[in-house]
């Protein structure tokens, strides 16, 4: 505090100046503009200035598909240390730290409810949940998240957000990749659609898997979807990659995704897509 508000303080006639708590406000990465919180929240996160797309949780994008009501499917069980792994923290330790700053018991949580009227079940990764990393939690969540799609006889619509792998599982999280594309055969074999919705930033292991084998593709704007990093990338191959390289708008252009749709669009596109791709037909 100035010398001049420490003073203006003491004197009694005058009111104190209040502060402003930044949780107030929130800057926006990308064009500066300071926004009004409530303004956020209420425009779904989306900078109403530059239309940046923010990460959200799994439960906010659960209100933002599913109609209400919907039921959050329990999170299967998985060994969580089996490597005994530590780095400058025990894995037990993040692991705990995320769920209390999360509230959620790993990365990817599914949801079982109607997209406007419409059967669904879907998935949601979190990335503020040790960046979205894929381990056993993870692709035990997407199984079963496949396995009552199929019970309800429901598509399974996936929304990625992660870094790739989590490394403090080793080659037990690399085969969760395997794993989920074995549980997305077997929905297809149900005869039942499979839609993923790629958000910022969907990377690594996940695009390498699960995220890149959907019947359709949807992005958000502006998304970073990738396997390697741009500057590895261009380390590699010695060459300068094009301006919004990874980014949403550029692999749709290249063929990569099928659509890219603004996050207040994307309940009435879903349920469009559900119409064509899944006519109505009564749950098992």
């Amino acid at each position: 505090m100035s010398w001049f508000n420490r003073v203006r303080n003491k004197i009694p006639f005058l009111p104190k100046r209040e502060t402003t708590p930044e949780t107030l406000w929130h800057s926006c990465p990308d064009c500066g503009a300071m926004v009004f919180l409530k303004e956020y929240e209420e425009n779904d996160l989306v900078c109403p200035r530059c239309d940046r797309h923010g990460r959200i949780g799994a439960k906010t994008r659960f209100d933002l598909l599913l109609d209400p009501g919907y039921t959050i499917l329990p999170a299967p069980q998985v060994r969580e240390d089996p490597l005994k792994f530590r780095d400058t923290k025990r894995y037990t330790d993040r692991i705990k730290a995320a769920r209390t700053a999360t509230g959620e018991q790993d990365a990817l949580q599914n949801a079982k409810g109607m997209i406007a009227a419409r059967p669904a079940v879907v998935g949601v990764q979190d990335f503020a949940f040790m960046g979205g990393s894929m381990g056993l939690g993870v692709g035990s969540a997407f199984v079963a998240g496949v396995q009552a799609a199929i019970a309800a006889n429901a598509p399974y619509i996936i929304v990625t957000a992660a870094g790739g792998a989590r490394m403090q599982e080793g080659i037990l999280s690399l085969m969760q990749m395997p794993r989920t594309t074995v549980a997305i055969a077997q929905l297809k074999e149900a005869g039942l659609p499979y839609i993923v919705i790629l958000t910022d930033p969907t990377t690594g292991g996940v695009t390498a898997s699960y995220a890149m084998l959907g019947d359709i593709h949807i992005a958000e704007p502006g998304a970073l979807i990738g396997f390697a990093g741009q500057r590895v990338i261009e380390q590699t191959i010695r060459e300068t990659l094009p301006e919004g390289f990874q980014r949403s708008e550029y692999l749709l252009e290249h063929g990569m995704v099928d659509m890219v749709v603004h996050r207040r669009d994307l309940r009435e596109r879903l349920a469009l897509l559900l119409d064509y791709l899944n006519p109505v037909r009564e749950a098992a």
